[in-house]
């Protein structure tokens, strides 16, 4: 039986070259991802803004129509509280001594503190439907206005897509498998870089004697060493893995 195959069994120096065509792929990825720029996020901000924007303007609208509601019971009692003073009235022609008379008094006294509160209670709800409309109206323009950049920010985005969606996508594949043929150890290692990394660069040549990522200078002995690529040497300043420097045609 055929022994089954096991990940980069190569020497370190194939496993060294796997990893900067690795470095080397992702690096193209996040290139493509550097075109759109700051757009997804400005995409993703406008959409949140709108979607508060809709739900401010929707508690406000729900507002005004709880105090037209209340504006409209308070028309209704006063209606209720004048029936009932004009019928309290008419039982006072017919009363038969001064306690009975000064009963209904109270009565109708009582229902025309009922009007005197609606009509205060109508006035202070329609100062505040005034000023919630006003409100209402800014946020529905600035919705509208902010609507409008969020439909042009997502067709740019959308277009920037387009063009690089088939090509990120292969990319991607590519690095999916070949960090899929490293050992456990050296993948983690890497995508640990590479997420610690500013320019997500793991994978860096000696560049004028320096670190392709930190610019610090290397040790002459270190230099050989990494030239040979017998073992990963990795930068003592950031943590890098370093490859020898490319050599000129």
């Amino acid at each position: 039986m055929a022994k089954a195959a096991t990940k980069n069994e190569g020497s370190t120096s194939d496993k060294l070259e796997s990893l900067f065509e690795l470095q080397l792929i992702d690096s193209e990825i996040d290139r493509i991802k550097t075109v759109r720029g700051e757009l997804p996020l400005e995409v993703q901000d406008l959409e949140d803004e709108v979607e508060g924007l809709d739900n401010r303007i929707a508690k406000m609208q729900e507002e005004i129509k709880e105090l037209e509601t209340d504006i409209s019971d308070r028309k209704n009692s006063t209606k209720d509280a004048e029936a009932a003073i004009a019928k309290y009235k008419t039982q006072q022609n017919n009363v038969r001594n001064n306690r009975e008379f000064d009963a209904i008094s109270k009565e109708i006294e009582f229902q025309e503190l009922e009007i005197q509160l609606n009509e205060k209670r109508t006035k202070e709800g329609k100062a505040k439907i005034a000023h919630k409309k006003e409100i209402l109206d800014e946020a529905k323009e600035r919705r509208e206005f902010r609507a409008t950049d969020l439909a042009n920010k997502k067709a740019e985005l959308d277009e920037i897509i387009a063009e690089t969606q088939a090509q990120e996508e292969k990319l991607t594949k590519k690095s999916t498998a070949a960090i899929g043929k490293l050992e456990d150890r050296l993948a983690a290692a890497y995508t640990r870089l590479r997420e610690s990394a500013v320019n997500g660069l793991a994978v860096v040549r000696v560049e004028r004697d320096s670190c392709g990522g930190c610019f610090n200078k290397i040790p002459p002995q270190r230099q050989l060493d990494i030239q040979t690529k017998r073992k990963v040497i990795v930068c003592e300043h950031c943590g890098r893995i370093l490859m020898p420097e490319e050599k000129e045609d």
